[in-house]
Parts: C-alpha cells; sequence; structure tokens
C-alpha cells in the first residue's frame, strides 16, 4: 500500500502512517476471526507487543518528533527505510520454504537449539525490531514476521503462526499511525476511502487469485516487491 500512495503523489510521512492506520483496522477484523477459532498464541502476541510497542512509541517522541518531519532528510529516511524493508520482504519470501525445513528438522541443530532454548528473548527482540521496521517504513508486519517466526516456533502449526503475526500487528500499527496522526500526516479522507473500496476489492481479489496458481502469485508479488524496494532504496 504505501509504495502505491507513494507513486500517486503522496509524501511518505502521509503514505507511511494512513497505511499503518489502514492496516491496524483492516487486521482487527482477522485478528477476531482467528482469535474466535482459536488460532492466536496471545503470549507470543505479548513477547512480540512488550519489544515493539515501546520501540514504537519511542522512535515518535525522541526521534520522529515534528521538526525532524518537516525535513527532507526525514523524507529520504521513510524511503530508504521502506526500499530496504521491501527488498528483505522479497528475500525472506524467496527462502521461507527452506528455511521453514531446517528449522523444522534442526538444521543447522546448534543455532535451532539456541532459538528454541532462547525463544522468548528472541520474540521479544524481534518486537524492538519490527518496531524500528513498522515504524519507519509500514512494512514487516505480515510476511517478514510471519517467515521468522515459523522459524523461532518451528513446531507451532503454521496457521496459528500466521494468526498470531495478524494479531501482533493490530496494536503495533494502531501505535505507529498514532503517532503520524498526531503529528498531522495522516489523511484521513484518504483512510476512510481506502477502508470504502477495500470491501468489494477484497472479494474481488480473493475471486482472481484462486484462479491464479500459488507459484506464480508469488513470484510476481516478489518481482514487484523487489523492483519496488531497489528503486526506493537507492532512489
Amino acid at each position: 500500500m504505501t509504495p502505491l500512495l507513494l507513486v500517486f503523489g503522496y509524501p511518505a510521512p502521509v503514505a507511511i502512517g494512513t497505511d499503518l492506520l489502514y492496516a491496524a483496522f483492516t487486521k482487527a477484523g482477522g485478528a477476531f476471526a482467528q482469535h474466535r477459532r482459536g488460532n492466536v498464541q496471545w503470549r507470543i502476541v505479548a513477547l512480540l507487543a512488550l519489544g515493539s510497542v515501546p520501540t514504537s512509541i519511542f522512535l515518535h517522541a525522541l526521534i520522529l518528533d515534528i521538526s525532524a518531519q518537516d525535513s527532507a532528510e526525514f523524507e529520504e529516511l521513510l524511503t530508504t527505510s521502506l526500499g530496504v524493508m521491501l527488498i528483505i520482504t522479497a528475500t525472506i519470501l524467496v527462502f521461507k520454504e527452506k528455511l521453514r525445513f531446517n528449522a523444522v528438522n534442526d538444521r543447522p541443530e546448534r543455532l535451532m537449539e539456541l532459538l528454541h532454548k532462547y525463544r522468548s528473548l528472541v520474540t521479544f527482540l524481534m518486537g524492538v525490531i519490527l518496531g524500528v521496521c513498522v515504524t519507519l517504513s509500514s512494512v514487516g508486519a505480515g510476511a517478514f514476521c510471519a517467515a521468522i517466526l515459523l522459524i523461532i516456533y518451528s513446531k507451532t502449526p503454521t496457521v496459528q503462526i500466521i494468526a498470531t503475526d495478524i494479531a501482533h500487528a493490530v496494536p503495533l500499527t494502531f501505535i505507529a499511525g498514532l503517532g503520524y496522526l498526531f503529528a498531522g500526516y495522516v489523511d484521513l479522507t484518504l483512510l476512510a476511502s481506502l477502508l470504502l473500496g477495500s470491501l468489494p476489492a477484497i472479494h474481488l481479489g480473493s475471486k482472481v487469485s484462486s484462479a491464479v496458481p500459488d507459484k506464480q502469485l508469488q513470484q510476481l508479488l516478489i518481482a514487484v516487491l523487489l523492483g519496488l524496494g531497489i528503486y526506493y532504496s537507492i532512489g
């Protein structure tokens, strides 16, 4: 969403801030549905949020203040962060299955042993990293987070990992988005339009995606993310 808004000419802070609140509202419904099915691992959500939410608040309070947001350097910081995160996400998608396979089969064994032994600490630190990435780019609380959780919690069913990722994304994107809102960098008209437009688009997208083979759909997604990531990281 953020790269698309940038293409339409919205400033980076507005694109990121609006996208964050859009994600918070849209993911809330999914999180509630997954909770009712019993798929959300709330302990993992709490560990992630313990690291991510305070980090996002810290960034807004001490780094992303209004004086910084009025500068060209701030715009460059956000677009570069976006580009880097898009590249990382695309790379994660390329190697996700291999990483998951190695984690399930405990290879390399020493690394997996350390991850499992200290996974609460690793999960908290992952939350801190997500707090930085999502606040600066709006990217990370999705494929990137889910892929890492699949490695850390390799014995947990995939559906529960995805549900947990969605549940954690709600408070993180909401808090991060509020920071941009209070600074005046959320377009409320745009936000309302996106929310209204997403209702029929989700229905249409589900029909179109079911007609496209998963492998080709993922390859297209990787190519788009990688291309946009390179453009924004070096542009």
